[in-house]
């Protein structure tokens, strides 16, 4: 059977250095699951790799969509399975690097996220309810959904509720259409006080890297401020700041706050997975690997 690797885990947890280790040490290539690497701009905010950080390891799924548009996770599917493709054929190793649980989880267990339509009308309907009302909204009708989305993203809430008062059902009672592949689940898990050292140190080296001067060039290519606010985390707090709104330390600090929050829904989702080796040191992750890939299935 074919085989893939995937390392998960929480924001700002360390999992792209370690995709280019592994893909180094055993001839691979990375695939990015990450729902904001997939925009063309996003670079700064969203963590996204940079070529030095690559060291030459080939990467799929970075840079592939116009931030003035929605890309689905049904897109995201159809680039990482071409991705997977075109890996193989060179024989190299695929590894899936990232922390979307839902584009993860799209790809190797299949789920079919229908192509639920934008219905304006409902939009317009939930646009009137308060952030908070959404999650009430979205807790009473998909709970475990509700448990893993970006509370505080007007955008995200009304199309998660858009997809389930559509179709009638959370996202996990869709159908599923798993990869024909033999899948090691590799998890990076970090104590909690050193997830926020990193979150912060992480944040406080963006805006040394001119992240606002990214969101003013997001926004002389056409984008509105409510467009980038829906990328949420950095750039939500980042457009308030430079539309006067809030002071640069609560911006900071906001930010800070947000991450931490969504790297805890990050581990509620993937703590629930059984298949996921979490990581302790290298030697046993090397280890790991060599025998999933010369195990015969």
């Amino acid at each position: 059977m074919r085989k893939l690797i995937v390392i998960l885990g929480p924001t700002a947890s360390g999992k792209s250095a370690l995709g280019v280790q592994l893909a180094k040490k055993f001839k691979g290539e990375v695939i990015s699951a990450d729902s904001r690497q997939v925009y063309k701009g996003l670079d700064i905010g969203s963590g996204k790799i940079t070529k030095k950080e690559m060291e030459g390891v080939p990467h799929h799924c970075l840079d592939i969509a116009s931030p003035k548009r929605r890309f689905t996770v049904a897109q995201y599917r159809c680039c990482a399975i071409n991705a997977i493709a075109t890996i193989e054929q060179q024989e190299k190793l695929p590894i899936l690097v990232g922390g979307s649980p839902l584009y993860i989880y799209t790809l190797t267990d299949g789920w079919m996220i229908p192509g639920v339509k934008p219905n304006i009308k409902l939009r317009r309907q939930l646009k009137k309810f308060t952030t908070v009302q959404l999650l009430s909204k979205l807790q009473e009708l998909d709970p475990e959904r509700a448990k893993t989305i970006e509370q505080k993203n007007p955008r995200r809430l009304i199309r998660a509720l858009e997809i389930v008062m559509t179709t009638k059902k959370p996202v996990p009672q869709f159908q599923r259409h798993p990869l024909p592949y033999s899948v090691l689940f590799l998890g990076i898990k970090k104590s909690p006080q050193e997830l926020k050292q990193r979150i912060k140190k992480r944040f406080l080296q963006m805006l040394k890297r001119s992240f606002f001067n990214e969101i003013k060039d997001l926004r002389k290519h056409g984008l509105s401020w409510k467009r980038i606010e829906d990328f949420g985390l950095e750039y939500r707090e980042g457009t308030q700041y430079l539309q006067g709104k809030i002071s640069k330390q609560e911006m900071i600090e906001k930010t800070i706050k947000a991450t931490e929050d969504f790297a805890r829904r990050q581990m509620t989702w993937f703590k629930k997975d059984q298949r996921i080796h979490w990581i302790k040191n290298p030697k046993d992750t090397e280890r790991l690997i060599y025998k999933f890939l010369t195990v015969q299935y």
